[in-house]
Protein backbone atom coordinates (compact mmCIF):
# COMPACT_ATOMS: atom_id res chain seq x y z
CA UNK A 1 0.00 0.00 0.00
CA UNK A 2 1.31 3.47 -0.72
CA UNK A 3 1.52 6.50 1.62
CA UNK A 4 -2.21 7.90 -0.29
CA UNK A 5 -4.18 4.51 0.36
CA UNK A 6 -2.66 4.46 4.17
CA UNK A 7 -4.22 8.10 4.51
CA UNK A 8 -7.31 7.19 3.07
CA UNK A 9 -7.82 4.02 5.03
CA UNK A 10 -6.78 5.91 7.93
CA UNK A 11 -9.36 8.47 7.45
CA UNK A 12 -12.44 5.78 6.67
CA UNK A 13 -11.50 3.41 9.47
CA UNK A 14 -11.63 6.67 12.04
CA UNK A 15 -14.94 7.46 10.58
CA UNK A 16 -16.91 3.97 9.83
CA UNK A 17 -15.04 1.54 12.68
CA UNK A 18 -15.74 -0.96 10.11
CA UNK A 19 -16.04 -4.51 10.52
CA UNK A 20 -13.86 -4.71 7.46
CA UNK A 21 -12.63 -2.36 4.68
CA UNK A 22 -11.20 -3.41 1.60
CA UNK A 23 -9.25 -0.53 -0.65
CA UNK A 24 -7.86 -1.53 -3.31
CA UNK A 25 -5.50 1.17 -6.29
CA UNK A 26 -7.21 0.57 -9.70
CA UNK A 27 -4.95 3.22 -11.64
CA UNK A 28 -3.02 1.18 -13.65
CA UNK A 29 -6.56 -0.33 -14.86
CA UNK A 30 -7.30 3.61 -16.09
CA UNK A 31 -3.50 4.43 -17.54
CA UNK A 32 -3.71 6.96 -20.39
CA UNK A 33 -6.82 8.78 -19.26
CA UNK A 34 -7.63 12.10 -19.05
CA UNK A 35 -7.88 12.02 -15.25
CA UNK A 36 -5.47 9.95 -14.16
CA UNK A 37 -2.95 12.78 -15.98
CA UNK A 38 -3.24 14.89 -13.17
CA UNK A 39 -1.76 12.23 -10.90
CA UNK A 40 -4.89 11.30 -8.52
CA UNK A 41 -5.91 7.90 -8.45
CA UNK A 42 -8.64 5.48 -9.52
CA UNK A 43 -10.01 3.22 -6.14
CA UNK A 44 -12.27 0.68 -5.59
CA UNK A 45 -13.24 0.61 -2.09
CA UNK A 46 -15.39 -2.46 -0.06
CA UNK A 47 -16.60 -1.39 3.46
CA UNK A 48 -18.67 -2.88 6.08
CA UNK A 49 -19.91 -0.60 8.74
CA UNK A 50 -22.94 -0.33 11.28
CA UNK A 51 -22.72 3.23 10.24
CA UNK A 52 -24.79 2.33 7.11
CA UNK A 53 -27.43 0.63 8.77
CA UNK A 54 -30.85 1.66 7.60
CA UNK A 55 -29.30 4.17 4.60
CA UNK A 56 -29.78 3.75 1.37
CA UNK A 57 -27.00 3.44 -1.50
CA UNK A 58 -26.74 7.35 -2.12
CA UNK A 59 -26.58 8.40 1.69
CA UNK A 60 -23.66 5.71 2.19
CA UNK A 61 -21.65 7.08 -0.53
CA UNK A 62 -22.42 10.60 0.69
CA UNK A 63 -20.97 9.71 4.14
CA UNK A 64 -17.88 8.18 2.16
CA UNK A 65 -17.32 10.98 -0.04
CA UNK A 66 -17.84 13.72 3.18
CA UNK A 67 -15.69 11.38 4.72
CA UNK A 68 -12.57 11.84 1.93
CA UNK A 69 -13.46 15.23 0.94
CA UNK A 70 -10.30 17.22 1.40
CA UNK A 71 -8.56 13.84 -0.85
CA UNK A 72 -11.35 14.23 -3.78
CA UNK A 73 -9.94 17.18 -4.85
CA UNK A 74 -6.43 16.60 -5.10
CA UNK A 75 -5.20 12.25 -4.46
CA UNK A 76 -9.04 10.83 -5.86
CA UNK A 77 -10.27 10.77 -9.42
CA UNK A 78 -12.54 7.73 -9.06
CA UNK A 79 -13.80 5.88 -6.24
CA UNK A 80 -16.16 2.91 -6.74
CA UNK A 81 -17.63 2.26 -3.43
CA UNK A 82 -19.46 -1.05 -1.88
CA UNK A 83 -21.01 -0.09 1.34
CA UNK A 84 -22.39 -2.76 3.30
CA UNK A 85 -24.14 -3.04 6.73
CA UNK A 86 -23.39 -6.13 8.32
CA UNK A 87 -26.63 -7.36 8.51
CA UNK A 88 -26.56 -7.07 4.51
CA UNK A 89 -23.52 -9.53 4.25
CA UNK A 90 -23.72 -13.16 3.00
CA UNK A 91 -21.67 -15.71 4.14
Amino acid sequence: MNERMDKMRSLLVATFAPLECQLEDESHLHAGHAGAASGAGHYKLRMVSERFTGLNRIARHRLVYDCLRDMMSSDIHALNIVAIAPSEMTS
